[in-house]
Order: structure tokens, then sequence, then C-alpha cells
């Protein structure tokens, strides 16, 4: 059995070997896409999903209009805004019938996906490849020390960690500014 210590080494090198083969090009005209959309609202299924929250979270504190698809007070979406979605495989049928009517109501669509042949990311306006394990293909031989579609979920949480820094600096938004757009109902 390895030790947490030895399991840790495997997983962050795994996690920076995902993390420095992300294509700059995509992430450049990711933060051009998210700067200039007049709403943002986000979708994914699962462990995916709970990542979306994350970044739908850090969105809003700085200061875009962000919103998460099924919550109460998420708005329409029509021409200008943006629909941000998450289809680690490929594919998941929720995330494709979205996609569709954001785009049949002339928003703009961004895809995360490890997959980037896949039906949903290949319907996308704009494509971000996260080249790690997911769900699809957890059972290869080189298989990730993490569990299922964990590799997958963790990158997308240090990524967009590392895409609301490289936002901020493009928008030009301030921690403090960040700080807040936080909640004090805590």
């Amino acid at each position: 059995m390895m030790t947490i210590k030895e399991m840790n080494e495997k997983a962050v090198g795994e996690l920076t070997e995902v993390i420095d083969a992300i294509d700059p090009s995509q992430v450049d005209a990711l933060i051009k896409t998210l700067g200039s959309a007049n709403r943002v609202v986000l979708y994914g299924v699962g462990r995916e999903g709970l990542m979306i929250k994350a970044l739908a979270m850090r969105l809003f504190h700085m200061g875009l209009d962000a919103h998460m698809v099924a919550d109460m007070t998420s708005p329409p979406v029509g021409q200008g805004d943006l629909l941000v979605y998450s289809a680690g495989p490929g594919y998941f049928s929720t995330v494709d019938a979205l996609r569709k009517v954001a785009q049949d109501a002339g928003a703009k669509t961004v895809c995360f996906t490890a997959q980037a042949e896949g039906t949903v990311p290949r319907a996308s306006d704009l494509v971000v490849v996260l080249p790690a394990q997911t769900m699809a293909d957890d059972t290869k031989v080189s298989a990730s020390i993490l569990p299922m579609g964990s590799l997958y979920e963790g990158v997308m949480y240090l990524f967009f960690e590392y895409l609301v820094l490289m936002l901020g600096d493009h928008m030009g938004v301030t921690p403090e500014q960040m700080r807040s757009n936080h909640t004090n109902l805590e």
C-alpha cells in the first residue's frame, strides 16, 4: 500500500502533466470570450457540475453576471450571452440539449472536455480540452492513481482558479474587488 505522501506525489504529478498539456490558444480565446460576455450561465453534471459551480462563484466574485442553469434566478440567454458547460467524456444528454437551446437563442457556447471528438464539443462554439482521465476511460492500463473521473475534476478545479487569475489580469479586477463581491451572509 502506498503512503499518503507517495499518493500525493503521484497525483500532483498527474495534475501537473495535464495542466501543462492545455492549449494556451484555447485559454486565450476563453479569456476573451468570458471577458466580453453580457451574461455567463454555467452547467455541469455530477462532480463536474460541482467544479462548474465553483467557477460560477468566482466569475460572480469578479463582477461578471454569472448564474447556474436551474437556479431560480437564472436568466434566459440570447445574443451576447455565453453558456459554459463541461462534458468531460464528450457527451451528456442534458448538456447537449442545453447547448442546442442556447445556440438556438443566439448565445455562444463553451465546452470543457477531455474528449474533443465527442458530440457536445464538436457542436460547441469554443472548446477547451483538459486532457485528463474521465469516467469514460478510467479502466485503461495507464489509469490515474485517482479514482474514476477525479483527475479531470481536479484539473477543472485548478484550471478554473488559474483562469480566474488570468481573467482578473485581463479585466483589471483586483483581489479587493473580488472580495467586495463575496457574500456577507455566512
